[in-house]
């Protein structure tokens, strides 16, 4: 029997959906800690939506990211809606993009998220700075350049459950 091209750590084991909210409930824990105005401080939140939008587009969607972005608000004392139009706009974009990244290594994929994750944090400062009338400055590119490094990081951590276990038996057809 001829064995199949695909290596098997390619292959993945289904997703449980309680994974997914329990990291999405750390990240958004991990985002309420006090850091203060602490530049270069990536947005773990932002990170966990957009990958598990890329890789689970029917679990995590648009109305995930808003009811996350509402509670950021609520927290921050911001703006109510500022976070909410981020991430949703965030994960519209990663929807978007969903099948095309799925082909690219991790290191390609930071490259293609940069992008969404600049858009994002591009929308609240242009939110704040048209209501506040003052432009902090491009100090908060910095967030998104940092986010889209550790996107090769963060699908390492969450797919670590999904990884098949290395199976010695090469009488396997997969």
């Amino acid at each position: 029997m001829p064995r199949s091209r695909v290596p098997t750590e390619h292959l993945l084991l289904p997703v449980e959906p309680r994974f997914i909210w329990l990291t999405l409930f750390l990240a958004w824990l991990l985002n309420l800690l006090p850091w203060g105005q602490v530049g270069g401080i990536p947005d773990a939140l932002a990170i966990c939506l957009v990958f598990w939008s890329v890789h689970e587009p029917r679990r995590v969607g648009m109305l995930t990211a808003f009811v996350f972005g509402i509670l950021m608000d609520v927290h921050g004392s911001a703006r109510l809606g500022e976070h909410a139009l981020s991430y949703t706009l965030m994960v519209y974009l990663a929807l978007l993009m969903h099948r095309r990244l799925s082909w690219f290594s991790p290191w390609l994929q930071a490259l293609h998220v940069l992008p969404v994750f600049f858009v994002s944090e591009l929308t609240v400062f242009s939110i704040r700075g048209w209501l506040d009338g003052t432009w902090p400055g491009w100090w908060w590119a910095l967030n998104s350049v940092i986010s889209a490094l550790l996107w090769p990081l963060a699908g390492w951590i969450l797919q670590a459950p999904q990884r098949r276990p290395v199976d010695p038996d090469d009488t396997r057809p997969i």
